[in-house]
């Protein structure tokens, strides 16, 4: 396997893909029982008349290197990047505020399937990665992303400082989320066209995203000796209170 951005592994990021119109080049399924969820996969497999290829489970093994498979491998084209202007437009388009998360150098791959996730799953418009020192864009964070890294917008920048002014000039308000924010999360109303920014897992927002934030809020902990969260929490933690008080 020359290129792990190419497969996919698992029932639920393969059904993903196909539910988003992904264009699957191979799909190869373990020979024996199939069913549950692989079962169901098949099913709808030939609903879409996709083919797929039976073979032994030592080569699904072999293709994954140790990754969970459970039974089916698909080969894909990369994911698709979107511009920022696009992904911004396009939630104005639909009458929606812009709601956008961005990833300041968060570098690992599971924080970073799982951001995407939730942002999905809380109505964002896109997220916003790095891409110098960000997490790849790969296997790896569409199986930890149960498959929504096809289904929500992501831009990659090489410039926090342009993405983020970028943001400003479309009417977004800046929001980094930071142990250190002088407002308390519970007590900050978001409203509006929004990007929240988060920093990477060790140093949290660097200098520069600090100066070009609104505003900085954190997250009350009730635990003392306990001072920050791991950055897909946090981010869940966020996202799901902007919902909160969109609804």
């Amino acid at each position: 396997m020359s290129n792990d951005e190419s497969f996919i592994f698992g029932v639920q990021p393969v059904h993903e893909a196909i539910s988003a119109g992904k264009s699957l080049d191979k799909i190869w399924i373990a020979e024996g029982h199939h069913q549950g969820a692989l079962g169901d996969l098949i099913k709808e497999l030939a609903m879409n008349k996709m083919r797929w290829k039976t073979v032994p489970v030592q080569k699904l093994n072999t293709l994954a290197r140790g990754k969970n498979h459970q039974g089916v491998i698909a080969s894909s084209a990369a994911i698709e990047l979107t511009s920022l202007n696009d992904m911004i437009q396009a939630a104005y388009d639909k009458g929606q505020d812009p709601l956008i998360i961005m990833l300041d150098g968060v570098s690992d791959v599971r924080n970073f399937g799982a951001i995407v996730r939730t942002a999905l799953c809380m109505g964002a418009s896109g997220a916003i990665i790095s891409a110098v020192g960000g997490a790849p864009i790969g296997a790896d964070a569409a199986k930890t992303s149960a498959g929504a890294l096809f289904n929500l917008p992501i831009h990659k920048t090489d410039s926090a400082f342009k993405a983020i002014k970028s943001c400003q000039v479309n009417g977004l308000q800046v929001i980094g989320l930071t142990e250190k924010g002088s407002s308390s999360l519970w007590q900050t109303p978001i409203s509006g066209p929004t990007l929240i920014v988060m920093g990477d897992e060790e140093k949290g927002l660097s200098t520069e995203v600090w100066k070009l934030c609104d505003k900085h809020v954190n997250i009350p902990m009730s635990t003392e000796g306990i001072s920050s969260l791991n950055v897909s929490v946090a981010a869940g933690i966020i996202l799901a209170e902007i919902a909160r008080q969109r609804l």
